[in-house]
């Protein structure tokens, strides 16, 4: 009876999380892609998996996002002997530093690791492979960042703790068998904006060694235009939709998802502010060659003076680094940026390329034309879920790590 009791509640457990699934807007993916099947079927799998939190937050289970930080975590790696792990804390931050067992006692090239989630989820432990990877590929000390989550930790704290922890290690470099002159800042998606802004922050220090570099992995980077070529052409195309972006974003900082229509319009931005970043943000400065999937024009509606003043947060620098002034961005150190064609914030990484290049920054660009937005973290669990773009935008980031 119990047994019975048990299915009959996971049945129901799945269709009513399938419902949820059939609220979002349908996957499209361009043909000739090499693997399309598999990237519906991880489509369906996360849909059902966003069905089943939100399920289970209704009636009280569990909250959507405790859940889904659960479900990053679920397939923990292998024990990796060549390798020597520590747990610290730089200042109140955790850190995880990960670095090879050999008996070079020379100072190796260190990197800071910011995890994506929107501010929400992921985790040390969700990023093991990627950091162990990139310390076993590039001989580099490699920290993993925990920074405090949202909403437990509402925006800004997150960026706080990356730049607590960027500083930590710039000044103690020499102590974790870390040159100094050689500290690499890094993150994928939301990981990327922090990665940006960190970045930003510490131009102005004198006092602190020089970031050697920054790599910047599909980063969301703006919020003025979620209009642009990109957000057009890979509207439904998995993992990120382009209203799923917005949503995630909106909870981030905590603004109500009410506004997401009128954000879509630009509603949001005041004619001062259109005028001021139209120089930095604009289609007219994505290459053609990105325009011909589709693109067209979007018709311009008048700002809301309330909307401007809800959404205020939305363009600082720290959650969206592509605003930052000219006198900062003038002072960042060299770029690694990766793109993806399918993903919907490829245009900020083009429009933060243009930028940077524009002020003289040595910029080194890697576009992945069968890429989507979560592909690179993807690519370290095996044949069944990574893809063959995954691994080659990781070798390109180790190549460019063996330079620094």
């Amino acid at each position: 009876m119990e047994l019975l009791l048990a299915i009959f509640l996971a049945v129901l457990t799945g269709i009513v999380a399938m419902a949820f699934y059939y609220e979002h807007p349908k996957a499209e993916i361009p043909h000739g892609i090499s693997e399309r099947q598999k990237l519906y079927v991880l489509h369906y799998l996360l849909n059902f998996g966003l069905g089943l939190a939100t399920f289970l937050d209704k009636v009280g289970v569990i909250s959507e996002v405790h859940l889904l930080r659960v479900v990053m975590e679920i397939i923990p790696p292998l024990k990796d002997t060549r390798l020597l792990i520590k747990d610290l804390r730089f200042e109140r931050v955790k850190v995880r530093i990960y670095q090879l067992k050999t008996s070079n006692n020379n100072l190796r090239r260190g990197i800071l690791y910011f995890h994506g989630g929107v501010g929400r989820f992921g985790s040390i432990r969700a990023y093991e492979r990627k950091c162990r990877y990139l310390c076993r590929k590039s001989n580099s000390v490699v920290v993993s960042v925990g920074y405090r989550l949202a909403p437990e930790h509402p925006f800004p704290a997150q960026f706080g703790d990356c730049l607590t922890a960027t500083i930590h290690l710039l000044r103690t470099a020499q102590d974790h068998g870390v040159d100094p002159s050689r500290i690499v800042v890094c993150g994928d998606s939301s990981g990327g904006t922090l990665t940006a802004a960190v970045a930003q922050a510490l131009v102005n220090r004198r006092d602190l060694p020089k970031l050697r570099a920054q790599i910047l992995i599909y980063p969301f980077l703006q919020c003025v235009d979620f209009n642009l070529p990109s957000y057009q052409q890979n509207e439904r195309i998995p993992i990120l939709l382009k209203e799923r972006t917005l949503a995630l974003g909106l909870k981030y900082i905590n603004l109500d998802l009410g506004i997401i229509e009128d954000v879509f319009k630009g509603c949001h931005v005041s004619e001062d502010r259109r005028l001021k970043y139209q120089k930095w943000v604009s289609p007219d400065y994505i290459p053609h060659e990105f325009k011909t999937r589709g693109y067209k024009p979007s018709p311009t509606y008048p700002p809301s003076k309330e909307l401007t003043e809800v959404a205020e947060t939305m363009f600082d620098p720290v959650f969206s680094p592509l605003l930052a002034e000219d006198s900062v961005i003038a002072q960042l150190p060299e770029t690694f940026i990766l793109t993806c064609e399918l993903d919907v914030l490829r245009d900020d990484g083009l429009l933060y390329k243009k930028r940077l290049e524009d002020h003289g920054i040595k910029v080194t660009w890697c576009h992945l034309q069968e890429g989507f937005h979560g592909i690179v973290f993807l690519a370290l669990f095996g044949k069944v879920v990574g893809f063959h773009s995954g691994a080659k935008g990781l070798q390109k980031i180790v190549n460019f790590l063996r330079l620094m």
